[in-house]
């Protein structure tokens, strides 16, 4: 089994990947293999539109001018998949709405491929707006027929600066929390 955790921060190892390293820590523990994918760097625009991935069924974007496909193989490629976002106006970043319209997109015109994975949604917040982050990113393992465990709270981390996340304790603990259950729900359904 394979988890796939996607940081959709343009900031490379902040807030968000910290608390998402703190899950895969706990995946790996139970023996399950895990990459981060990292948006620092990288490029994914938002949807176009253009139908391409319906007339195409190869499950891919018709747009290969980002690095969106890239990124999609590797969801394609995972049972779980792990999306984080820090909190931009109280939603997830531009580049993290792109790939789960995009992927969503592709999905559908596909047979609907996230069909069973596991999925899991983390935010990083400075003081409000997560849950509406946490939400949109729900939103997508729901309409994709994804199955999401949940934790001992939801799914959020607090800090502003860079590591600050790692003062948040019970945030943290949510995140080992959340490893653990998504870990014992894959064991039941891929096992």
């Amino acid at each position: 089994m394979k988890v796939l955790a996607i940081n959709g921060s343009p900031r490379k190892d902040g807030n968000t990947a910290i608390m998402l390293k703190t899950v895969l820590g706990v995946l790996e523990k139970e023996g399950i293999q895990t990459e981060l994918y990292q948006f620092s760097g990288k490029s994914i625009h938002g949807c176009k539109a253009c139908m391409g991935c319906f007339k195409n069924k190869d499950m891919r974007c018709a747009f290969n001018d980002d690095d969106f496909n890239e990124c999609l193989a590797k969801m394609i490629e995972a049972d779980g998949i792990i999306l984080g976002s820090p909190t931009y106006f109280t939603d997830v970043t531009s580049e993290m709405k792109g790939l789960i319209d995009r992927a969503g997109f592709v999905s559908f015109a596909n047979d609907r491929f996230f069909r069973r994975k596991t999925g899991a949604a983390v935010a990083a917040v400075r003081r409000a707006g997560s849950i509406h982050v946490f939400d949109t990113l729900n939103h997508f393992f729901f309409i994709t027929e994804m199955m999401v465990p949940g934790s001992s709270y939801w799914n959020m981390g607090i800090g502003r600066e860079k590591g600050e996340v790692e003062k948040d304790e019970e945030g943290l603990r949510t995140m080992r929390v959340l490893g653990e259950n998504m870990a014992w729900m894959m064991k039941k359904l891929y096992t």
